[in-house]
């Protein structure tokens, strides 16, 4: 799929149906010439409705949809019969997305589970029929209530990657060829920065029949947390992630600065991700020889809180043990496991 086709942000106008008007019926038959009131209500308006589907996994479909419109109510009649509700609009979304309120930007609701539904914008009230209206003092009403109006309402739908781990370094990292690897996606890999323009999501299987989703965030540039090259757009999608996995590949200048330096930035656009679980991995370990990298990691060991995990995606070297690292880290922030996919 393009890179274009990767849609985590759109805006929508969202119209909910009117009411339906109550009816002013008065019963009549061939036996009563001057019955009372049998006016029926008038049906709710349709509502717009967002439904998490677990098979999509982009906004792409509403791109070009920028009206989201839902029935009106219809009209009460004789008899009491109640007008029909209108139908609802239903807006599907890939699980992790937000609803936010466009004016003030407060979040709404948050789509986390297959089939789950919310209200984004309710339908009018259907208008009472005049048979609520009858009284003693008042036996034959001839009026009943309008439907109530819709709403217009324009929300901000915005995509945030539910995944296990998220991938994290700087352009040609190696995270996109550690995911082609390890699970069966098949995101874009070449040697250019920026290969990368849209987050891949791969599931991972990992011992005992369990398995885990990693995704492969676009590249991280210095300053990227105040808007420089791709970071921004898709830091949020790391906001999901309970664990990440920085990558640095072992050609690096300075390795723990490079190290240093990203975990500089998640703290900038959001400190709490330093709460996270996290691991180091040093990639492209297979550019080192045995002497040499016994020396990086004798090295490393001085100037970092813990030793890092070297791997090589090429030449399958080191990717059981990161694997095993990357699953306790999981189990360590998720005891419950209550995702599906543990199971």
């Amino acid at each position: 799929m393009a890179s274009q086709n990767f849609v985590d942000y759109v805006k929508i106008c969202c119209r909910s149906g009117k009411g339906g008007q109550g009816s002013t019926h008065m019963h009549r038959d061939k036996t009563t010439s001057k019955g009372g009131p049998d006016g029926g209500d008038g049906g709710r308006g349709g509502h717009v409705i967002i439904r998490g589907n677990s098979q999509l996994w982009t906004l792409l479909h509403l791109k070009y949809q920028r009206h989201v419109i839902a029935e009106h109510g219809e009209a009460g009649s004789g008899n009491r019969r109640h007008g029909g509700d209108g139908k609802d609009a239903v807006i599907e979304v890939p699980l992790g997305t937000l609803v936010k309120d466009a004016e003030t930007g407060e979040v709404q609701a948050e789509i986390t589970e297959d089939g789950q539904e919310i209200i984004a914008t309710s339908g009018g009230r259907g208008g009472l029929g005049n048979d609520h209206f009858k009284s003693p003092t008042n036996q034959a009403p001839r009026y009943a209530q309008s439907g109530e109006d819709g709403l217009e309402e324009w929300k901000i739908v915005e995509l945030k990657l539910l995944a296990d781990v998220g991938l994290v370094g700087f352009p040609n990292a190696g995270k996109s060829t550690l995911l082609s690897v390890v699970s069966a996606a098949k995101p874009e890999i070449a040697d250019y920065p920026f290969t990368t323009l849209r987050p891949n999501l791969g599931m991972v299987p990992y011992r005992d029949e369990k398995s885990f989703v990693m995704a492969d965030i676009p590249g991280i540039i210095e300053g990227a947390s105040e808007g420089k090259g791709l970071g921004l757009r898709f830091l949020r999608h790391i906001e999901r992630n309970p664990v990440l996995l920085f990558l640095v590949p072992a050609d690096a200048d300075d390795i723990p600065q490079a190290y240093k330096t990203l975990r500089g930035e998640l703290k900038k656009y959001n400190p709490e991700l330093m709460d996270k679980q996290h691991i180091l991995a040093i990639s492209k370990s297979d550019m080192l020889d045995e002497e040499l990298e016994r020396e990086l990691r004798q090295e490393l060991a001085k100037q970092l809180e813990k030793p890092p995990l070297f791997f090589s995606s090429v030449a399958q070297k080191g990717l059981h043990s990161l694997k095993d690292a990357i699953w306790a880290a999981i189990v360590d922030a998720n005891p419950m496991l209550h995702n599906p996919h543990f199971q």
